[in-house]
């Protein structure tokens, strides 16, 4: 499902327009404030940005030079201004759009559509879109063979990574220590199911805030482990 981050501090507007999105299968995020939407464009992952142009706390053309700074999504910039002027700026900002109120919320829908279709168009014919697993704060890019928490990378070795990978891919399903065992290490386990043990004890000292209570790598005693989603 694709992700909207809606910056508008009018909540009637906001709401209609987080309406007519959902009907057409978008989820939407709104933030009421120029900084907190700001953060949230740089924190999070969305698909596109709805930007208003008079918003408290940081108005939208700051918000979108610095979201242009970090990430090249989609920025539809809206207004109730109509001088040439505010739209030559946001356009020369790097916003992809402008639109200026009112407008109809089913022409929002159309170009919001427009925009992420022509984005992924773009993506797709530059680069292959990497593998990634995310749940709960880690992110795992199974591409690049890299794992981050809270977007800190963590260093893992290439069978902790494979371990950790496998089940995270799996999530809730529980593995016993021989399944793991043949899985990673393509290898009959008899005698061997101490490594296993071993690296889910080295995955969960990078990887959990409190390794002695694991919140994603977790033991179901007399039977193995699991990815908690």
């Amino acid at each position: 499902m694709y992700r909207i981050l809606l910056v508008e501090d009018e909540e009637s507007i906001a709401e209609l327009e987080k309406d007519y999105l959902e009907l057409s299968d978008f989820e939407v995020i709104i933030e009421a404030d120029g900084k907190k939407g700001l953060e949230r464009a740089l924190s999070e992952e969305f698909h596109m940005v709805i930007l208003d142009l008079m918003l408290p706390g940081m108005d939208g053309f700051e918000v979108c030079r610095e979201i242009r700074v970090k990430k090249d999504i989609p920025i539809l910039m809206v207004s109730a201004k109509k001088d040439d002027i505010d739209k030559i700026r946001g356009l020369g900002l790097g916003a992809d759009d402008y639109m200026t109120k009112p407008f109809s919320p089913s022409e929002l829908v159309a170009r919001v559509k427009a925009h992420i279709a022509r984005y992924e168009r773009l993506v797709g014919s530059n680069q292959q879109r990497n593998d990634v697993v995310e749940l709960r704060g880690i992110r795992i890019d199974k591409t690049a063979r890299r794992v981050y928490v809270n977007d800190e990378e963590k260093i893992l070795t290439t069978k902790e990574f494979d371990l950790l990978t496998f089940l995270a891919s799996n999530p809730n399903r529980v593995f016993s220590k021989d399944e793991l065992f043949q899985k990673i290490w393509d290898m009959e386990s008899v005698g061997d199911i101490a490594t296993v043990t071993v690296h889910i004890k080295k995955i969960r000292e990078k990887i959990e805030y409190d390794s002695a209570n694991p919140q994603y790598v977790e033991t179901i005693w007399g039977v193995g482990y699991r990815f908690k989603a």
